[in-house]
């Protein structure tokens, strides 16, 4: 498959990205545990569909250490055991963000309080703001068609 835009190529594409890519390295420092923000950025591309994004988050969840059995079980994380309470609040979180046309109420109180008992306003900012921009990026990628498979851990850092 070959993307339909070539990023690298366009003059827009490449300013418009060299500032909003700054803002997945600042999330990055976030005082979020980065298990947490791969497997947050893992969940919502697969509710997304956004194949080179799936591809990316789970070698980099890898890298950093994280287990096939915890990768391979994202997408059913309700049924597994393998998640921490803090962990499932970040993922509840992060699927009902993102599916926010699915429930007129967007991210319902309880998900909200849930992930509040186990993260800092600082950690919930993070969470929301990396939420917000994973939503983002597997639309730029999922629009313009852009492959997975070829992506190696550490690639854009």
């Amino acid at each position: 498959m070959e993307a339909r835009l070539d990023y690298v190529a366009s003059t827009i594409a490449g300013k418009s990205l060299k500032y909003f890519m700054s803002v997945g390295k600042l999330l990055k420092e976030a005082p979020l545990p980065v298990t947490t923000q791969e497997l947050v950025a893992l969940r919502v591309s697969q509710i997304n569909g956004c194949a080179a994004c799936i591809d990316m988050h789970t070698k980099e969840a890898a890298a950093a250490g994280e287990t096939s059995v915890r990768l391979n079980l994202v997408a059913a994380w309700r049924e597994a055991t393998v998640f921490t309470e803090a962990e499932r609040a970040a993922l509840d979180l992060a699927e009902q963000g993102t599916r926010v046309a699915d429930a007129a109420e967007g991210v319902s109180d309880d998900v909200w309080e849930y992930a509040a008992k186990h993260y800092d306003m600082e950690q919930l900012t993070a969470l929301v703001m990396l939420v917000s921009f994973m939503n983002t990026v597997n639309r730029l990628n999922i629009i313009t068609r852009q492959p997975a498979g070829d992506y190696v851990a550490g690639q854009f850092h």
